[in-house]
């Protein structure tokens, strides 16, 4: 079994007696999607300095169960003064039994409330520890208002719960470049979605509204899906629809080269804890196609085209009334920007008081400790 790696912040927090703050990456794997992206950006060394972190890491899947399940709780054990931020897997029974010395981050309540989406690995070893989690622990981080709107109806009514929303780092290195003057070709318009293929995601509907514009409006219309090929049927019926492309889960220059060829980023999950993509695309200045759902409407504030998924000839409609305004590329690059202006803000704000929230943890400054 390999040893836990650490990494340590530079500074201590004042006071005694002295805490150790244990962050388990152990979830972190070779490929960074989502909520591994969150955690290592959120939750790294430098991003809770000056805070004395440990960052636990596993060499596997079989590594990883034994350190959330056993030897993280033993670490609680034997360490009174340790408190343990979970970032990404729920904590396990076993931990969430150490009460106020446990800080979940929340993604989203998928595991409640969309158990028919989940593959068979989230249903036996995550649905029941979160949901135990939920109900018993004092205290969470959560990524958007949505989630913590969710979050409310499922967790103890005392519990408090802080918004921690991620700064959007241009992860693929992302450019605008030429798209403001791009001119419109006829009957082309190039689709793109980023995410794992799965049914929460809904690309089927993405799909649908596809056929739909190819059908009415652009019959040269294409849709490129890049993600990993996850659970469920989607991604074969993806693969025989006219006009889709499945990239599977590539580099990130193969990403940005895709992104940066599309004329608007599409995304029709039935439900998400934020939807980081569509801050992601909006470096590159993509207009952002998006279900009509709460979170969608919470990132993407004023701008963006909200759209009913289960109508995709309205949908395609709309989208191709989108493209027909004079300047449309100009505007949509020009909202995107400002848009990214007002979440950034909003999450260098939501940092510094989740860092004062977990350095008031560690010391067990005016916290409910049970």
């Amino acid at each position: 079994m390999s040893a836990v790696e650490i990494t340590r912040a530079p500074r201590a927090i004042t006071g005694e007696p002295k805490t150790t703050i244990l962050v388990d990456h152990t979830h972190c794997g070779r490929h960074v999607t989502g909520i591994e992206r969150i955690t290592l950006e959120l939750f790294s060394a430098d991003a809770l300095s000056p805070l004395p972190v440990e960052i636990v890491r596993s060499s596997g899947v079989p590594d990883m169960i034994f350190r959330q399940s056993i030897a993280l709780p033993l670490r609680l054990l034997r360490d009174r003064n340790a408190i343990l931020l979970c970032p990404g897997f729920p904590p396990s029974p076993l931990a969430t039994a150490f009460g106020a010395r446990v800080l979940p981050y929340i993604h989203d309540v998928f595991l409640i409330t969309r158990w028919q989406d989940l593959n068979p690995r989230a249903k036996i070893y995550m649905a029941a520890p979160f949901r135990l989690a939920l109900k018993k622990l004092p205290r969470f981080l959560v990524n958007s208002q949505t989630t913590r709107d969710e979050v409310r109806r499922f967790c103890r009514p005392d519990a408090d719960i802080s918004l921690y929303r991620p700064a959007v780092r241009n992860v693929f290195g992302l450019a605008v470049g030429d798209r403001a003057a791009r001119i419109n070709e006829a009957g082309k318009l190039r689709l793109v979605a980023l995410g794992t293929v799965e049914p929460r995601k809904n690309l089927l509907a993405a799909a649908a509204i596809l056929t739909a514009l190819r059908a009415r409006h652009f019959p040269e219309a294409t849709l490129d899906i890049v993600g990993r090929f996850g659970w469920g049927e989607d991604s074969r019926i993806l693969q025989a629809t006219p006009g889709v492309t499945m990239h599977g889960y590539q580099e990130m220059a193969t990403v940005r080269a895709i992104v940066e060829s599309a004329d608007a980023l599409i995304a029709t999950s039935h439900d998400e804890g934020l939807g980081l993509p569509l801050l992601e695309a909006q470096y590159a200045g993509l207009p952002v196609i998006a279900s009509d759902i709460a979170v969608f409407r919470e990132v993407l504030g004023d701008c963006g085209l909200l759209i009913d998924t289960t109508d995709a000839t309205s949908s395609a409609d709309r989208i191709a009334a989108m493209t027909a305004v004079s300047g449309w590329r100009a505007q949509q690059v020009q909202a995107a920007g400002a848009n990214l202006d007002r979440w950034m803000s909003a999450a260098r704000a939501d940092h510094g008081s989740a860092v004062d929230l977990i350095g008031r943890l560690a010391r067990r400054d005016g916290l409910q400790t049970c």
